[in-house]
């Protein structure tokens, strides 16, 4: 079996996913489809020679595709991901995966019913700074888990059928969930509208775990300039993820508190740069996906992974509403 592969949706992400899927499949990306016609000169032009669909029912009726990377606008997943599973398609769906949890539980259980591999694009899993903090955990350098939080901020695209925790909130929370391994006990949230309203332009979303393991994430699109900053706290260390920065992205700082005959004391080392592989998070995970189906394996982004981001965010919203 080989992967015989089509994307659906030519924008700029759907683009990047075309020219990636290109690059490690060739020929085996058989058909790109988008409701716009004029995209074919875009996907032309970059050299991508595949064939090109304004029409789902072409990729539906092809016996050779087995999976398809769905690469729309949010409130199209859930129809765009049932037909693909519904004819036997193998699914990548962007993030989020549905706008609504009981879509996601309903695409779950049609995958686990057609034995199909369905997967959601939390890309930055499938990050080596990301993945290098996880085994920094896992190994105990960093201690016991005591408190992570991200900022994702920029003078970005202003959207109109979301707001900016469903824009860029999801990418923190599936990381955060991918740390602590455990699903919050509680949710905070607090927004506020400037441009448009009841669609937030700042969100703070606070999540407390079992084990007194806390975390809050702060986004923005009114920010005067772009930040993306990961801070992950132990009992015996810090990491600190920068994505933002030429050099030295990610650190490790040998900070924090200790009792010393029973008085606590500061310890306070210089950072050192954590070294990663230099793989793009986007071929990746586009490799993992090709592998699950290949080797029969279950995603890290699984549907249960985007369930649970999914639940999070409904938490979060419901928050933000009272």
């Amino acid at each position: 079996m080989n992967i015989k592969l089509a994307v659906i949706g030519c924008g700029k992400w759907g683009f990047n996913h075309i020219r990636t899927a290109y690059n490690l499949l060739g020929a085996n990306l058989v058909a790109v489809c988008d409701t716009i016609p004029k995209s074919f000169l875009k996907v032309k032009s970059a050299g991508i020679n595949t064939r090109f669909t304004t029409d789902i029912s072409d990729v539906l009726s092809n016996k050779e595709i087995n999976s398809v990377i769905i690469s729309t606008s949010a409130e199209s997943h859930y129809t765009l991901a049932k037909i693909l599973l519904e004819n036997g398609k193998n699914v990548l769906v962007e993030k989020p995966m549905t706008l609504i949890s009981n879509e996601t539980e309903e695409l779950i259980e049609l995958a686990e019913k057609n034995n199909l591999k369905l997967m959601v694009g939390h890309i930055l899993l499938y990050h080596p700074a990301v993945i290098k903090i996880k085994e920094y955990l896992k190994k105990g350098i960093l201690g016991k888990l005591q408190y992570i939080y991200s900022n994702r901020l920029n003078l970005g695209t202003v959207r109109s059928e979301e707001n900016i925790l469903w824009s860029f909130a999801p990418h923190d929370i599936s990381v955060i969930q991918f740390l602590t391994e455990k699903y919050p006990v509680k949710v905070s949230a607090y927004g506020a509208d400037f441009l448009q309203n009841n669609i937030e332009d700042i969100t703070l979303t606070v999540l407390d775990y079992p084990d007194n393991v806390h975390s809050h994430i702060f986004v923005s699109w009114l920010h005067p300039f772009k930040e993306q900053r990961l801070v992950v706290s132990g009992s015996e260390g810090m990491m600190v993820f920068e994505d933002t920065l030429k050099n030295e992205k990610l650190k490790y700082y040998q900070k924090g508190y200790k009792y010393v005959n029973g008085i606590m004391e500061k310890f306070d080392a210089d950072y050192e740069v954590v070294e990663f592989e230099n793989k793009q998070p986007l071929e990746e995970e586009q490799k993992h996906f090709f592998e699950c189906v290949l080797e029969n394996k279950t995603p890290l982004t699984d549907g249960k992974n985007a369930l649970d981001v999914l639940k999070i965010l409904e938490a979060a919203g419901e928050a933000l509403k009272q």
